[in-house]
């Protein structure tokens, strides 16, 4: 059946965020005295929304005294800087247009705070992005790998879910689509890596973005 929608997950599949995000975690590890952590560290505690993000660099509960104090600074420096060095993908842009152009419908379904997906779409996408939600499960929905955002995303893009189709670079990003039983397409150039994908259960990836068009 041809496929009407595409879902794409926001850090490390449209945008290397990999910089920004690991200044901000620096930032506040240093608010607490904590050491530092590098890019590569960084890389492989994202997916999960910026408190398990930071529970993972510090090495600290989110019930410890001083977190919500690390959160904090967090926020307001990721806020504040979360477009110093961040860029789409090679391709990303071509391959909305085309898009865009084929009348296919697009979203963006992130556990990146809510807040900063909102800022970040506009700025480098423009009208490309039909309907965009980052993580707020203090509005009582569930973050990936639940499917609740996703099935929430499909319902505002008035599409059967069996036209759509989700695009990702982690582990989260697969067990979401399974969760919301629709097909997954995973990304080989984000925070992950192709033997990664396959090893979590990846049934398709790709290695260019060009290569979603494969599947409309």
């Amino acid at each position: 059946m041809k496929t009407q929608a595409i879902i794409f997950d926001l850090d490390g599949t449209l945008l290397n965020t990999l910089k920004d995000l690991t200044n901000a975690v620096n930032e506040a590890l240093c608010s607490q005295g904590l050491p530092q952590r590098s890019i590569e560290e960084v890389r492989n505690f994202v997916g999960n929304g910026i408190v398990k993000l930071m529970e993972r660099a510090s090495g600290w509960e989110r019930t410890a005294d001083t977190f919500d104090d690390m959160m904090r600074v967090f926020r307001k420096f990721y806020g504040e800087h979360c477009e110093d060095n961040t860029v789409p993908y090679a391709g990303i842009i071509e391959l909305l247009e085309t898009l865009k152009n084929k009348k296919i419908k697009t979203a963006v379904v992130s556990n990146k705070a809510d807040f900063a997906v909102r800022e970040l779409i506009p700025v480098y996408f423009g009208e490309m992005i039909d309907v965009a939600h980052g993580e707020n499960e203090a509005g009582g929905i569930h973050k990936k790998p639940s499917p609740d955002m996703v099935l929430q995303t499909i319902q505002e893009l008035d599409c059967p879910s069996e036209q759509v189709i989700y695009v990702g670079d982690s582990d989260v990003d697969v067990q979401t689509a399974k969760n919301a039983g629709i097909t997954c397409v995973g990304v080989s150039w984000g925070f992950r890596g192709r033997e990664f994908l396959e090893k979590n259960g990846a049934e398709y990836v790709i290695d260019n973005p060009q290569e979603v068009l494969k599947f409309l």
